[in-house]
């Protein structure tokens, strides 16, 4: 009698856990679905929006690149909070095995970025960033993605070059634009002559393309990158700490769970 009792308080016990597990997979991953849905709105509000935002965001091509990975985001914690929901709630081995599965790889994938950056952390440095400058920006060319990228990146912090416009003496920009100092994109900003949202309008181009220091951005862009991100560098790791344990959680509850069901 004793062992049945303790038996049946064992599985009591058991169930009650199974029961803990469940709903709080349910309230974790239905605050993952908000989430995903709400990046998901922000993502679409901006393309389609018909006030003019999307014109600014198109004019640059970082804010550009950044609106299609906050849909790729909202989109992936989207289908991962409906699938743990959907889960959790039914009690469903599929859809938790296949949740798992992704949580997974997404993991996988992390650790592999983190493994990369690690391995080619000497690609990240003042003189391999020169050295590429030098070699492949064109200037005016906005088909070539290099080129369009860097004049991305110098009208984004306001800087020129990797260290300074120096970095574009002797180099492909001054090979293909032999009377202009800087590129166009070196020059100083007037926003309050541009025509339209977005639009760039510099301040005497002419004399900022001849060379003339007053007119250009003299900050190289590895500084002021480096500045800008370094306000949020420790942020982002314990962000990232943050994020790994999350999914670490969700794929040992998915498991406890996955194993519990009947």
């Amino acid at each position: 009698m004793g062992q049945g009792e303790a038996s049946a308080r064992g599985t009591t016990m058991e169930g009650d856990c199974l029961s803990c597990i469940k709903y709080l997979m349910f309230v974790f991953n239905f605050l993952i679905f908000l989430g995903g849905s709400f990046l998901l709105g922000v993502g679409v509000w901006v393309l389609v929006d018909p006030t003019g935002f999307r014109e600014i965001v198109a004019a640059n091509p970082l804010l550009f690149t950044g609106v299609y990975i906050i849909l790729g985001m909202g989109g992936m914690l989207f289908l991962l909070g409906f699938l743990g929901c959907c889960g959790a709630i039914r009690e469903n081995k599929c859809l938790l095995l296949f949740f798992f599965m992704l949580i997974l790889l997404i993991f996988l994938a992390e650790l592999a970025a983190a493994i990369l950056a690690f391995i080619f952390r000497e690609h990240l440095t003042r003189e391999y960033f020169t050295k590429e400058l030098k070699r492949h920006y064109q200037g005016y060319n906005n088909t070539d993605v290099f080129t369009s990228t860097w004049n991305a990146i110098m009208n984004t912090f306001d800087c020129c070059g990797v260290n300074s416009p120096e970095d574009f003496k002797e180099s492909l920009f001054g090979l293909l634009n032999p009377k202009d100092a800087v590129p166009a994109a070196c020059c100083r900003r007037d926003s309050l002559h541009a025509s339209q949202p977005g639009d760039v309008a510099y301040v005497s181009q002419e004399q900022c393309l001849s060379g003339n220091m007053m007119l250009r951005n003299n900050k190289g862009c590895y500084s002021a990158v480096v500045d800008y991100f370094e306000l949020y560098i420790y942020v982002a790791g314990a962000l990232a700490i943050v994020v790994l344990t999350i999914e670490l959680f969700a794929m040992v509850f998915a498991m406890c769970l996955f194993r519990g069901i009947q």
